[in-house]
């Protein structure tokens, strides 16, 4: 397996999609990453070169925020937002939905808890 920014890419996946394990990069990106790394969006990541596969990396390392430095920015975006103790920076400490429609997105991040009779759904085997 390939490895770009010690993350190992899948092997037999085109290399345009096995791009997007990286954290940060989306098939845009890897468009653009591939084009002006000059290689074929559809070759296979095991029949990269080891020249290729450093191309890609510098591409990434002088352009683009991925992985650790990227979680880490978005870390210290979140904890500035609860130390400043903004509407959104509570929200993140309540682990509740920070972008609305919390009625049913809250019920999502707190595990489906459904406490009301009619709440629930019924089961497919009962007749409706």
């Amino acid at each position: 397996m390939p490895r770009i920014l010690g993350v190992a890419i899948p092997d037999n996946k085109k290399i345009l999609y096995s791009l997007p394990y990286l954290y940060g990069l989306g098939l845009t990106l890897s468009r653009v990453i591939l084009k002006s790394a000059n290689i074929d969006p559809d070759r296979r990541a095991k029949d990269l070169t080891a020249d290729e596969i450093n191309k890609i990396q510098k591409i990434i390392e002088a352009n683009y925020k991925v992985e650790g430095d990227l979680r880490r920015e978005v870390a210290q975006n979140v904890k500035r937002l609860k130390e400043v103790g903004s509407w959104r920076g509570l929200r993140h400490s309540r682990r509740l939905p920070i972008h609305g429609r919390s009625r049913v997105n809250s019920r999502t991040i707190r595990g489906n808890v459904r406490k009301t009779m009619g709440s629930g759904r019924k089961p497919s085997t009962e007749k409706t």
